[in-house]
């Protein structure tokens, strides 16, 4: 006979009544029809609420299901009468937030969890427990409908699920939360000469040299604003990016040809703790260096969609066209996969450009034949005359 061990063990919010048993997948399923059982990946254990009204309500359910209990663990003196009353919308979001805090997550994360997770909450303001209609039906409404990009879609996963692991509040299995698959997009990638033309239309010599910087060394926006003095090295032609992405240190190039350009930028606007700062010394922000590129785009006639972290591609991709090795590549980017650099491969030129059209390959072959006189093969020949 299929048989269940109840047992007590305190989580995150108070002591919970757990259930052990062999696994069996059919016991599974039954048990997960109990409305008020919720997994932890903690303990690895499904768990209810420890007081009478619920233990009983169980106990009831696995009776009906012909399956056996032992409850000579449970202390029934140490069970509440009634269920708990909910915490409040606001307790609950500063409980997660401070979850997320200790799972030493970066700010921007925590931020973005906290939108997500607060739109949930919001949405169900009077539900205890969320079921996985629930979640389906906050997908379909507010991230769905709205047009969210696949990457954004996500990161909402991602947030629910940290969200029901903290709280314990899905009926539901979490194996069962699937994100969307990743779009894959090529990176957009300015040519050499459109590089060269932004930094000589750039007027402003601060804002020149952040660019600069930017793409001869292949930075990221967040590295530039965080980027202090104390970590460049002119002696070394070196950069050191402390704690980056993914909390890792690394070190960049220094241009040789950038120096003139940062001694001018240096001795002018003489910065003293960072390398880019605002107003009394204050961190530049990513919206002031999009803003200037923007501006600096317009005045080298550059059409395509160009964003801080497009002069990072470019370095990329110009590093391999200039036939550095993709493994040194993927060390100045700081990328922990090499597959995550292989993208640039798409998008070089090195190889693609030695491939011939085959427009190209006819034209030339009748060429060859010496029928150059032919006007047919004037391309640019207006055939309705």
């Amino acid at each position: 006979m299929k048989k269940v061990i109840l047992f007590f063990f305190e989580h995150r919010d108070g002591p919970k009544v757990g259930l052990d048993f062999k696994y069996d997948f059919p016991l599974k399923e039954y048990l997960k029809q109990f409305p008020g059982l919720r997994w932890t990946q903690t303990s690895q254990c499904f768990y209810i609420n420890s007081n009478r009204e619920q233990v009983n309500a169980l106990i009831k359910h696995l009776e009906n299901g012909k399956i056996g209990f032992d409850d000579s663990l449970l202390d029934y003196s140490r069970l509440a009468m009634k269920a708990s009353p909910p915490l409040p919308l606001n307790s609950r979001l500063k409980g997660f937030e401070r979850y997320l805090n200790g799972l030493r997550f970066s700010k921007s994360t925590i931020k973005t969890y906290m939108n997500f997770v607060k739109k949930f909450v919001e949405m169900y303001p009077a539900v205890t427990t969320y079921s996985e209609n629930d979640l389906a039906r906050f997908i379909e409404e507010q991230v769905a409908s709205r047009n969210y990009a696949i990457s954004s879609h996500r990161q909402c996963i991602s947030a629910l699920k940290h969200f029901f692991e903290f709280s314990g509040l899905a009926l539901f299995d979490m194996e069962k939360l699937k994100r969307p698959k990743r779009s894959s997009f090529l990176p957009t990638v300015l040519s050499k000469e459109e590089v060269l033309d932004l930094l000589r239309l750039t007027r402003n010599l601060k804002h020149r040299c952040a660019l600069a910087m930017i793409y001869s060394s292949g930075l990221r926006i967040g590295e530039l604003l965080n980027l202090e003095l104390k970590d460049i090295d002119v002696d070394r032609r070196q950069v050191f990016i402390r704690q980056s992405k993914g909390r890792k240190d690394r070190y960049v190039m220094l241009a040789e040809s950038f120096l003139p350009l940062l001694y001018n930028y240096l001795q002018t606007y003489m910065p003293k703790r960072y390398f880019m700062e605002g107003f009394n010394g204050k961190q530049y922000t990513a919206s002031a260096v999009r803003s200037f590129l923007k501006d600096a785009c317009k005045r080298a006639n550059i059409r395509k969609k160009v964003s801080p972290h497009t002069l990072r591609h470019s370095f990329a991709t110009h590093m391999l066209e200039n036939g550095t090795d993709l493994r040194y590549i993927q060390t100045l980017l700081g990328h922990a996969k090499p597959e995550t650099t292989m993208i640039y491969t798409h998008v070089a030129q090195q190889d693609v450009v030695k491939i011939q059209s085959p427009l190209d390959a006819s034209l030339k072959e009748l060429l060859e034949r010496g029928d150059n006189r032919d006007p047919n093969l004037r391309l640019s020949r207006n055939f309705l005359d």
